[in-house]
C-alpha cells in the first residue's frame, strides 16, 4: 500500500466544518497515515487567525492585565467550540493551565504561537482517533535557530516507523535547549515536507484553499489556466516571483526525498490539484508553465567603456553591496555595462550612500538609478526547446505600450526575467498570458 502525507493549511482547520472535511478526507484513502495540521485560521472575512491571537496574547501577558486575561479566554473558547460542535470528549483545561504559567513566565513568542497547531493537533488526532506526536519530538533546530536536517530526518523516520497513523503538528520544533522554536510564516509547509521525507511517502498532499497553482494571479488575470503538472525547479523560480501557494522553503525536503507534491483544495477535494513532481517525461503542449511578477525593486545602472577588461569591475560593484548588507536580486550585464537589481525597501534610504561609493569604487562613466521596477518571470520547461519564446513576449508587451527595462535570462532557459515599471506591470502579465493562453497562441 501507498503512503501519503497530508498537511491541512489554516483555512481548513479553522472551524468544525473544516475539520469535518478534513476527516472526510483523510479517512477517505486508508493510505493517508499521517497528517500535519496548522492553526486555525480565519473562519471569515475580517476573523483573526489563532496565530495571531497567540503572539498578541502572549504580548499582553501580566498577571493583572484584564486584556490578557479576556484574550486568553477567547483562544480557549475558540477550540473549546470546536471540540464542541464536533462532539469530542477532550479536555484541553490541562494543556491551557500549562500555556498559562508559560505566557506569564516569559517562556518565548516562539511557545506562545507554536501552541496554535500543537492544540489544533491534539483536537484532529483526537477526531480522527490517531496517536497524537508533538512535533517537538520530531523537529530538531540548532544552536543557531537553522533546521538541524539531518538529526531531524534521523528522530522523524525512527518515531515515525513506530506509528501506523498519527498527527504531527506543523510550525514548530525543539531547540537544543528543549525550547521550543517555529520556523517563519506558512511554516507547516516545511513541517509537512520533512514529515514526507521522514517517512519517504509516496506523495505529500499540501491540502489548502485553492486548487493548486494557476498560471497567473487571479487577482490580475480573469480565470487563469490551472497548472496541472510544474517541476521543482519550476516552481522554485515561481514561487520566488510571488506565486505563494506553498511556502518556498518547503520544496527542498521533498524534493530531496523524490516525494512528488499535490496541491490540493480541500474545499473541493475531486479537483486534482497541481502535481509538483522532480522530472516530466512528457513535456505537454504548452511553452510557458506559470506567470509571476513581484513590485518594489530598483535598478542600478552602471556604465564604463571597456569595462569587461577591467579585472575585479564586478567584484568592487558586489563588495560595495556586502558593506552595507545588501543582496541583489539580479545582475543583468552587458559588455560596457552591469545592472544591479536590488529590492528597493532593503535599499531604505541609503540610495545616496551607495551611489557615491559604487562612484569610488570602480569611477565609472555614467550611472542611473531607476525606482519603481517590477519585475515579470515567464517560466517554463519547455522554452529551451520553442524557438522564438522571448519575442513572442517582447511583441506582447510591446503591443500594449510597455517598455521594457531590463532582461535577464539564465542559460538553463528554464525562464525569462523582464523589468517594467510598476505602472506597467499588471497590464504587461495580462498581455503576456494572452500571447501563451488565449485564442489561438496555445503553444
Amino acid at each position: 500500500m501507498s503512503l501519503i502525507v497530508t498537511k491541512f493549511g489554516g483555512t481548513s482547520m479553522a472551524s468544525a466544518a473544516q475539520l469535518r472535511k478534513v476527516a472526510g478526507i483523510v479517512l477517505a484513502d486508508p493510505a493517508r497515515r499521517f497528517v500535519v495540521p496548522s492553526a486555525p485560521g480565519k473562519r471569515f472575512a475580517g476573523d483573526t487567525k489563532v496565530t495571531d491571537l497567540l503572539y498578541h496574547c502572549y504580548d499582553l501577558a501580566d498577571s493583572d492585565s484584564p486584556a490578557f486575561r479576556e484574550l486568553f479566554d477567547k483562544i480557549r473558547a475558540r477550540y473549546q467550540s470546536i471540540i464542541d460542535d464536533l462532539g469530542l470528549k477532550l479536555d484541553l483545561s490541562a494543556d491551557f493551565m500549562t500555556m498559562q504559567k508559560r505566557f506569564l513566565g516569559r517562556t518565548g513568542s516562539d511557545y506562545a504561537a507554536s501552541r496554535g497547531e500543537y492544540l489544533a493537533g491534539k483536537v484532529l488526532a483526537h477526531y480522527l482517533g490517531m496517536e497524537f506526536i508533538d512535533a517537538a519530538e520530531v523537529v530538531a533546530f540548532d544552536v543557531k535557530g537553522q533546521l538541524n536536517a539531518k538529526l531531524t530526518q534521523s528522530l522523524m523516520s525512527k518515531r515515525l516507523a513506530h506509528a501506523e497513523y498519527a498527527v504531527i503538528p506543523g510550525f514548530y520544533g525543539q531547540m537544543p535547549d528543549g525550547s521550543i522554536k517555529t520556523f517563519s510564516r506558512g511554516g507547516s509547509d516545511i513541517s509537512g515536507s520533512l514529515v514526507a521525507r521522514g517517512c519517504q511517502a509516496d506523495v505529500y498532499e499540501n491540502w489548502t484553499d485553492v486548487s493548486g497553482f494557476l498560471v497567473a494571479d487571479p487577482r490580475i488575470v480573469k480565470d487563469p489556466t490551472p497548472i496541472r503538472t510544474v517541476t521543482y525547479r519550476e516552481l522554485r523560480e515561481l514561487s520566488y516571483m510571488g506565486a505563494n501557494v506553498l511556502h518556498e522553503d518547503s520544496i527542498f525536503p521533498a524534493r530531496k526525498a523524490g516525494v512528488p507534491i499535490n496541491i490540493r483544495n480541500t474545499n473541493a477535494p475531486d479537483d486534482p490539484g497541481t502535481m509538483i513532481v522532480a522530472e516530466v517525461t512528457d513535456a505537454g503542449p504548452r511553452t510557458v508553465t506559470g506567470i509571476a511578477g513581484k513590485k518594489g525593486f530598483t535598478i542600478i545602472s552602471v556604465e564604463k567603456d571597456r569595462m569587461n577588461a577591467e579585472i575585479g569591475f564586478g567584484r568592487r560593484v558586489l563588495q560595495v553591496l556586502e558593506d552595507f548588507g545588501l543582496a541583489f536580486e539580479h545582475l543583468p550585464s552587458g559588455i560596457d555595462t552591469m545592472c544591479v537589481v536590488i529590492n528597493t525597501k532593503d535599499l531604505g534610504d541609503r540610495k545616496a550612500a551607495v551611489l557615491e561609493a559604487l562612484q569610488a569604487a570602480v569611477d565609472p562613466d555614467n550611472m542611473e538609478c531607476f525606482d519603481g521596477v517590477a519585475l515579470i518571470a515567464v517560466v517554463g520547461r519547455n522554452m529551451r526547446q520553442s524557438i522564438g519564446t522571448a519575442a513572442r513576449v517582447f511583441k506582447a508587451v510591446a503591443a500594449e505600450k510597455v517598455n521594457v527595462r531590463m532582461i535577464d535570462q539564465g542559460s538553463s532557459e528554464l525562464n525569462l526575467i523582464i523589468g517594467v515599471d510598476e505602472t506597467d506591470f499588471e497590464k504587461a502579465i495580462r498581455a503576456i498570458y494572452d500571447e501563451f493562453y488565449k485564442g489561438k497562441a496555445q503553444k
